[in-house]
Order: C-alpha cells, then sequence, then structure tokens
C-alpha cells in the first residue's frame, strides 16, 4: 500500500512543519495535519471506529489549540496572511487530504461485507468457549477483554484530563 507511505511521508512533513514554524497558529494547524494524516491512515487500514475516535480528539484538541493561541498570535496572523507561499501550503496540504480521504472511502467494503472472517468464530464458539448467555458480552468481555479494557482507559483518561483541565485553581475556603 503506496498510500501508507505517502499519507506517512505528508505526516513527517507537517510534523516538521510544526516544529519549524514561527507562529503558534501555524504550527497548531501543521499539527492539526499530522493528526488528520493519522485518520487517514485508519481508513486505509479499514479500522473507521478508530478513525471516528481520532477525528474528534483531533478536532477537539484543535479547537481548544487554536482558541489558546489566537490570542497570543496576532502579530504574524497580518502576516501571514501577506505571504502567498503559507496560503499555497494549505491548499496543497488540504487537497492531498481531500486526495487521499475520498481514496480511503471508496476503498472501505460495501456495508454489510465482512472485512474480516473473525466474527464467524465468535459466533459459532461463543457460547461454548465462554459459557455466557449473551453473545455480545460474551465477546466484550472474553474474546475481545484487553481492546474493552483499553477503550474504557482511554475515556476514564480523557474525563479526568477534562477535569484537570477544566477546574478552578486554587483551594476552596
Amino acid at each position: 500500500m503506496i498510500e501508507l507511505h505517502i499519507i506517512l511521508l505528508f505526516m513527517i512533513v507537517a510534523a516538521f512543519l510544526a516544529i519549524e514554524m514561527r507562529g503558534l497558529l501555524s504550527s497548531v494547524i501543521a499539527l492539526g495535519a499530522v493528526g488528520m494524516g493519522l485518520v487517514l491512515q485508519f481508513l486505509l487500514l479499514r479500522a473507521p471506529d478508530l478513525a471516528i475516535v481520532q477525528l474528534v480528539v483531533e478536532i477537539l484538541i484543535l479547537i481548544i489549540l487554536i482558541r489558546a493561541t489566537v490570542k497570543l498570535d496576532r502579530p504574524s496572523e497580518s502576516r501571514l496572511r501577506e505571504n502567498w507561499a503559507y496560503l499555497f501550503c494549505v491548499l496543497l496540504f488540504g487537497g492531498v487530504f481531500l486526495f487521499f480521504g475520498y481514496r480511503a472511502l471508496t476503498g472501505l467494503p460495501v456495508f454489510g461485507d465482512p472485512a474480516m472472517r473473525v466474527s464467524s468464530y465468535y459466533i459459532e464458539n461463543a457460547l461454548e468457549g465462554t459459557g455466557a448467555a449473551n453473545i455480545v458480552s460474551a465477546i466484550l468481555l472474553d474474546f475481545r477483554a484487553y481492546d474493552t479494557l483499553g477503550e474504557v482507559t482511554i475515556l476514564f483518561t480523557s474525563i479526568v484530563g477534562a477535569i484537570a483541565v477544566l477546574r478552578k485553581i486554587g483551594r476552596k475556603k
């Protein structure tokens, strides 16, 4: 899959641009390009659930970071508008993202066609292998327990992070 290598190269270039940019807002946008590249990687690897989670997290992080840097980065913003090279880079990265996003979405299997044959094994062996009467519980808690543990850990960490960011500084008297 040559597309994976091209998107990886795109992500590396965007990461270097994020490090080398002088303006904070430009760095945040370049960092967002890295996250969107990761979304495309997940789509090409046929993991749409991870792509959706990454897209939501990336959009939320971009909103927070752009909101935090807009007030700090006013002088370079006017300089950014005058420079056509930045506009060209934005259009180029946007075009590359849209092209590979289209390729990734058209490469997904038709809804209902199984991408892998693991589901038939789960259905055939859920009752005998786990002893659970509910097949959904058997799959989530026995066959895919580590995946479920990882999802719960991510949810818990994001909630703790949101509480840490949104809490008031200082102690109550």
